[in-house]
């Protein structure tokens, strides 16, 4: 900091000079020529010279130590003649202080000598000619002349300091450094708007420079480092926290129109949660959940939806459920109770599935599935759902809790009892079952009643019985009442002796109309089959020991649905195998549970045999299980060489599995495709013989098959085929487009009687109609019964009264046997019995069979037979071929003149032979087809 600079004064520098002849102030210019004062002296000539120059009084202000620096000129004394001896070429500093400007008058002994000065460099006579000064610089202070010729250019007297600076935001003042010490430490403060975040500090040295910053300061928040400022944040910027980074621009949905924020507001219906950090966009809650599917199981449902369209601009869509259960009108709804369990939870579902488990049976219900965000809470606007409504599957009900004894006598009972509390459907029947108290359940009696009272005659006088009853649903029977005890009146009077005869036959005549009315109930029952669906009286009853009906001489089936219990009938029926006796080859398809796979069986002391297993998948449910072990309970009632032979069943480990006996050739339908044209009539009678007996069989234990189909017999190595596939209840739809369908599938209604797709009545006869069918199957190789015609086709042609036409080369005693199971009367079609005693005659009697449906004697009421097309409709030979499914022969009549109707109408066996045609099969096929053409170029198209 100058506290004297001589060549900034404009003017006469004013400087005391003294003796007044000594020094001279002059103007003159620098080496720069600029114009500058200056004081001069050159009295070389005189000894004892004592010239002396003061300056003005300079203010110390804050220096510590001042620092004087001269710039003057001085003459070498060897260039100037006759001075040796008087010449200096030297002067002398000095300096005095003083706390104010003393007065004009000079006193020598006030000033302290500070040093003398000698010239770094002098002139001669000739640096005069330029008129330029050169010169010399020192630093120090005061001057006396003692001689010299010297010319003083500018004296500038300073102190040094460090300046005031912003370093790091952070402000530091003026500061002169200390003569003691070598740095001084500075603390800082920060600018306006700001904060320390280390306190900021650095060290001034001596030399007035800022050294080694520390520390620092950090903009505001709303505010942001520009220069070294922190300047609010502009309008439509915001900056959260403190730091020096810039002023942000608003996310998107949010605005500020202030100076200086800290964040921005959302826009109107977005939102922010606290949990968002201001640089977050402003979301929404989420659009409502689309395409909710419900899938129904019994008393749980599963619920499958799609995401909401817009999920708000949010990652954290979560999915509550709300349940609710509702009467017969919809919109009088209430909570669900707390018994029902949402799997794997009720609220924040992050998946878009959930279970819902433990409802109540034939109950309405409405699930709403809310979309959720983190910002849902924060909106006033409704909330967004999708809503299903259902209704649950019937169930087994609830069991009576109370029988009420309304009146006895000496042989009867009359009960009474409220529904089940939880029907859980409409209930079809209860079933009451009792017994003497004495016999403990090794003798019983099911009565069946439709309504909640029952009179139960005939029984023992003065005799305690023991009554359980149990209501049924479509589902099934629920459990069985508790035991309730209740004792007939005792017997009142005595038979005289004279009166004995008389009650003693009345007696007798009434046991023979009772043994009566059973045999003809079981003729009855053998001439008309089992019937699975209800009987329409009101009460019937069954006597049963052990729990099987008492019908001495004959093997009766027993619905393993009736029981309560799966495990129960399965191993009643069937054999539980250990699961290391059976090693799995191969998985050779998918059943309706899981795999059906090949293996071996290797059971101790016995042969080592092939089967095959089907394997209950993984996951399964309570009822999937039922249902799967209800086929073995099915399975293990039947002992035929034509029905499929169940080996065992593995229910104490996992997997659960059904081995059954392996027939190599698999289903009958692909079997006969693979093999078109390669069998016997002999062979195919055979094997429909096989299918009869085992059919036969089923018919007499009371059992209906309803699904005898081609692809439901298997056949062995040996070609002899078993019934299979013994099913679970079915059920038709309403729509006569579909089919009856299964828990695994659909099964199409063309092996369906019509009294079974119009009264869903099946029995033996309804299986015959099926019958024929599979006897079409087998002629025609595995054709498809009706070919491509529609389900609704199917049954309007069916239902007025038309037929299959006879397959190709089928004998007429074969087609006449279809003809008679198609009968629409079920009365009128042949038993089982009947149809295996046809076809054992006629495989006596071979020739019989060589008699061949003539086209002139078929019945008027047939389908087109799709097996003689109408070449003429074809354009190429190829496309003729694939019509009647001798596609394999193309190749073959490749580049063969054979190319037109009336070509391809003169071919023979021999021509066919010929070019290669040398299968059976194909021959008869295309020979059928050219004696269509001839009939149709002779007289048109005719009916067949």
């Amino acid at each position: 900091v100058n506290l004297l600079d001589s060549k900034a004064i404009q003017g006469e520098l004013g400087w005391i000079s003294y003796p007044s002849h000594g020094w001279e102030e002059i103007s003159g210019v620098d080496e720069h020529y600029t114009p500058i004062r200056t004081y001069q002296v050159c009295n070389v000539m005189d000894h004892s010279q004592n010239n002396w120059l003061r300056t003005n009084w300079i203010p110390r202000n804050s220096a510590q130590k001042i620092y004087v620096e001269l710039k003057f000129t001085l003459r070498d004394c060897n260039s100037i003649p006759l001075v040796l001896g008087t010449c200096k070429e030297t002067f002398n500093l000095y300096y005095m202080e003083s706390d104010d400007d003393h007065s004009v008058k000079f006193r020598e002994h006030q000033f302290t000598k500070i040093d003398t000065i000698a010239a770094d460099e002098s002139f001669t006579q000739m640096d005069l000619g330029d008129r330029i000064l050169k010169l010399n610089t020192e630093v120090r202070e005061k001057i006396q002349d003692v001689g010299a010729c010297v010319a003083l250019v500018s004296v500038r007297v300073y102190f040094k300091k460090c300046p005031f600076t912003i370093k790091n935001l952070a402000m530091f003042p003026d500061t002169v450094p200390m003569d003691s010490q070598s740095l001084v430490e500075v603390q800082g403060s920060c600018v306006n708007h700001s904060k320390e975040e280390d306190p900021p500090k650095m060290y001034c040295s001596t030399e007035g420079e800022w050294l080694v910053p520390i520390g620092k300061c950090l903009c505001n928040a709303g505010y942001e480092e520009r220069g070294y400022e922190c300047q609010a944040c502009r309008p439509g910027f915001y900056k959260a926290f403190a730091g020096n980074v810039k002023c942000a621009k608003c996310p998107p949905h949010s605005s500020t129109y202030e100076e200086g924020s800290v964040n921005c507001r959302c826009e109107k219906n977005y939102f922010r949660s606290e949990r968002d950090p201001p640089s977050m966009a402003c979301t929404r809650p989420p659009s409502a959940p689309r395409n909710v599917i419900s899938n129904i199981n019994e008393t749980s449902v599963i619920l499958d939806w799609s995401w909401p369209l817009d999920a708000g601009g949010r990652k954290d869509v979560t999915f509550n459920i709300i349940c609710k259960k509702c009467g017969g009108n919809i919109k009088l709804c209430e909570p669900c109770s707390a018994n029902v369990r949402f799997l794997p939870r009720q609220i924040g579902l992050t998946n878009t599935t959930v279970t819902v488990v433990d409802l109540l049976a034939h109950t309405n219900y409405t699930f709403e599935i809310d979309a959720v965000n983190g910002v849902s809470d924060l909106s006033t606007f409704q909330r967004q759902f999708a809503a299903v409504s259902i209704t649950t599957n019937q169930a087994a009900p609830s069991p009576i809790t109370t029988i009420r004894k309304e009146r006895t006598s000496r042989n009867s009972v009359s009960l009474s009892w409220q529904e089940p509390e939880q029907p859980n459907g409409i209930i079809l029947d209860y079933e009451v079952k009792y017994y003497e108290k004495q016999e403990q359940e090794t003798s019983y009696t099911i009565l069946r009643a439709r309504g909640t009272n029952v009179t139960i005659s005939g029984l023992k006088p003065d005799t305690t019985y023991v009554f359980q009853i149990r209501a049924r649903t479509a589902a099934g029977y629920g459990s069985n009442s508790r035991k309730f005890e209740f004792e007939t009146s005792p017997d009142s009077f005595s038979i005289s002796s004279e009166n004995s005869q008389v009650v003693m036959i009345a007696i007798s005549a009434a046991v023979a109309i009772i043994l009566l009315t059973v045999v003809v109930y079981v003729l009855i029952g053998r001439f008309c089959g089992y019937n699975k669906s209800k009987h329409g009286a009101d009460e019937k009853r069954l006597h049963f020991g052990n729990g099987h009906l008492k019908l001495p001489g004959l093997r009766t089936y027993v619905d393993p649905h009736t029981y309560e219990d799966p495990n129960q009938a399965v191993h009643e029926f069937a054999k539980e195998l250990d699961a290391t006796c059976i090693s799995i080859d191969k998985v050779v398809g998918a059943g309706e549970f899981g795999e059906v796979c090949s293996g071996r069986l290797k059971l101790p002391s016995k042969k080592e045999i092939s089967v095959a297993i089907k394997t209950l998948k993984v996951g399964y449910t309570e009822k999937q299980r039922r249902d799967f072990l209800g086929e073995a309970s099915i399975m293990g009632q039947f002992d035929h060489p034509n029905i499929i032979r169940l080996e065992g069943v593995v229910t104490k480990s996992k997997p659960v599995m059904i081995v059954t006996e392996y027939m190599e050739n698999g289903s009958l339908d692909s079997f006969l495709r693979k093999h078109d044209a390669q069998f016997t009539v002999i062979q195919l009678v055979g094997m429909l013989r096989g299918i009869a007996s085992g059919m036969k069989y089923l018919s007499d234990m009371g059992y209906v098959h309803r699904d005898l189909a081609a692809r439901n017999i298997l056949i062995n190595s040996n070609l002899v085929c078993k019934v299979s596939d013994f099913g679970l209840s079915r059920v038709l739809e309403d729509d006569p487009e579909a089919a009856y369908t299964t828990r695994g599938g659909k099964i199409p209604i063309r092996w369906t009687s019509p009294e079974a797709i119009a009264y869903r009545k099946f029995t033996s006869a309804s299986d015959a109609w099926s019958y024929g069918i599979v006897l079409w199957e087998v002629m025609s190789y595995g054709e498809r019964p009706y070919w491509e015609m529609s389900n609704q086709d199917v049954i309007k042609a069916v239902d007025e009264g038309y037929r299959l036409p006879p397959p190709m080369d089928c004998p007429a005693a074969l087609y006449q046997l279809m003809l008679d199971c198609w009968q629409k009367d079920r009365n009128n079609r042949p038993k089982f019995e009947q149809i295996v005693s046809i076809l054992d005659k006629l495989i006596r009697n071979p020739s019989s069979l060589k008699i061949i449906t003539n086209a002139a004697a078929r019945p008027a009421n047939l389908l087109l037979d799709q097996s003689n097309v109408d070449i003429s409709a074809f354009r190429t030979t190829g496309d003729w071929l694939n019509g009647i499914r001798s596609g394999q022969c193309k190749d073959i009549f490749t580049g063969v003149e054979y190319s037109s109707c009336d070509t391809i109408a003169k071919i023979s066996i021999d021509d066919m032979k010929k070019v290669g045609v040398t299968v059976v099969g194909p021959q008869k096929k295309i020979i059928s087809s050219i004696k269509a053409l001839e009939t149709h170029t002779k007289n048109g198209p005719v009916p067949v």
